[in-house]
Parts: C-alpha cells; structure tokens; sequence
C-alpha cells in the first residue's frame, strides 16, 4: 500500500471557473504547481473547498487527473465522499485509477446513518480501494458526529490511515489520537483555527483552506510546532489569525474564492446556489491580505540585511 501521506500541510483546494463556470483546468494547474512550489506536503482536490458538491463525477475525476499531472513530488488526495455508498465507492475507484495517492471522504450527509452505518460505509471503501483513506467528521455540514468509539474501531482497518477531524471538539480529538497511537493512523486538523491546538496534542498537519492563500506562513507554522518550536508557530498563528477568521465569514468556499482573486490567481467565480462574497466582507478581506502582503516584504527586506 502507499505510503501514509497525511500529514504536514495539505490545502484543500479551490476548483476555478471560468465567466461560464466550466473548470479553467488551466488556472487549476496553476495553482497546483504554485503550492508544490511554496513546500506543501500534499494536495486535497475536490474536497468541500473545491466545491464537489456542484461538481459531475466526470469532472470531478478531471480535477483529479489534472492536479495529478500538474505537480512531481506531491501527493494528491482525491476528496471521494458522498452520502451514498455505491457513489462514493465509484468516485473511489475512479480517483484510483486517475492516479490519486489517498483518499477524502466526508462522512455521509443528510441521511444521517447511525454509527454502525457509518462503519459498514467507510468499509465498504476500504475493502474495495487500495488506497489510504482519510475518515472526515464534520458534524456542521453532514448533521452527524462520527463518533471517537467509531473511529477508533475503523483505525484497525489497513487502508484507513487517518481522520481529517473538523468537529471543534478537542475533547474527543485529544480522545481519537491517544486511543489510536498503537495504529498506523494520523489525525489532521480540519479547521484553520484550531489546527495549532491540534498539533499540540498530537495531530500531524492540516487539511487548510488558508494555505491556498498563504502557503508559505502556513508551512512555516506547522513545520514550527511538528519540531517543537512553539513560539514561533504561536507567532505564525496570530499572523494569520485575522485571514483565517475573515476566510469563513461567509460558507467555504465563498471567501477563499475571493481572497484568491485577489491574490490574481483566480476569478471570484463559485458555482450556484453559492454567490460571490459580499462587497463588506470583500472590503475586509483585501485590507487583511494587504496587511499580509505588507509582513511579507518586511520580513524579505529583514532576510536582505
């Protein structure tokens, strides 16, 4: 089997339209060697940043084909998640054969199957798909907690290698990682804001929306706590703090959408029933990366002395 890839920092990445909301797969190619290059540790199409609800299955599978062909040292983890098991074991295999290194899938939405659904779901998958596979609980888009006990018991499975975890709760995340340290199992942070805590107890990276944006202090960060430099990641946290927060003041990816159009690497484009970050949010945002873009040419100008 592949090797475990999650871990370090992992965008999840926007998908970019173009004026008639097909897929610039250009830009897309783009942006993927653009985060290869500033030292991410993978990459996370088509996953709820990437707007995979609105998406085809057949350009769902272009996404991944084309980020798997854009990058040369990165692994690519396919978001394949779906509320329907046979749909998210096509979307699996499909991903496999595209060329994907590890798998997304979101626990099932909507329907919200009991924990024992939950398990025979994520089975199913694992059984039939070589692949590592990340578990991903986030209770405020799918209505249902995937339980510690659960994600323990799935943790035994060979192909399940970790747990993207965006519940907010600590308490059961802290809980997760202490009863899975005798697996091959890793835990990644699903939230920007809380990924710092999360590394505090034992998790080891970040599936990150803000590292579309930021990369690089996104890197710096993470890479400061994994090697116990808890100042300066604390200093990296507070930088970004602001970004983060103005990043989800409307539904992801709504924001990052924008916040990469600024940076000029994308049009605002998100497809309906989503609409294009409110002009007072738009305002807040281009303050917050100005700021950042000041940081940035300070801290070059300090490297220069």
């Amino acid at each position: 089997m592949t090797p475990n890839p999650f871990h370090g920092v992992l965008p999840a990445m926007v998908t970019p339209f173009n004026d008639d909301e097909s897929i610039d797969h250009d830009q897309l190619r783009a942006d993927a060697q653009r985060l290869e290059t500033a030292g991410v540790d993978g990459l996370v199409p088509v996953g709820s940043t990437g707007e995979s609800a609105t998406l085809s299955h057949d350009e769902h599978v272009e996404v991944v084909e084309t980020v798997v062909d854009a990058v040369e040292d990165v692994p690519v983890i396919a978001g394949t998640g779906s509320n329907n098991t046979r749909e998210a074991l096509e979307l699996s295999e499909r991903a496999a054969d595209a060329g994907a290194d590890g798998l997304l899938l979101i626990s099932p939405y909507y329907n919200r199957p009991e924990q024992q659904g939950l398990i025979e779901h994520y089975r199913a998958v694992a059984d039939a798909v070589d692949l590592p596979q990340l578990l991903y609980n986030v209770p405020s888009r799918t209505g249902q907690n995937v339980e510690a006990d659960t994600v323990v018991e799935l943790a035994a499975h060979e192909n399940i290698a970790g747990l993207k975890a965006a519940s907010g709760d600590l308490n059961q995340i802290s809980e997760i990682i202490e009863r899975t340290r005798e697996e091959e199992f890793t835990v990644v942070s699903g939230d920007d804001g809380l990924t710092l805590p999360m590394l505090s107890i034992g998790a080891s990276g970040a599936v990150s929306v803000v590292a579309n944006v930021e990369p690089e202090r996104t890197c710096a960060m993470v890479g400061a706590a994994l090697s116990g430099d808890y100042e300066r990641a604390r200093a990296l946290h507070h930088e970004l703090a602001p970004l983060t927060r103005a990043l989800f003041t409307e539904t992801n990816p709504i924001p990052v959408a924008e916040a990469m159009h600024i940076r000029g690497h994308a049009k605002p484009i998100v497809r309906s029933p989503l609409t294009r970050l409110s002009e007072e949010h738009r305002d807040e945002l281009a303050a917050i990366l100005t700021e950042l873009d000041g940081e940035a040419a300070a801290d070059l100008a300090e490297a220069d002395r």
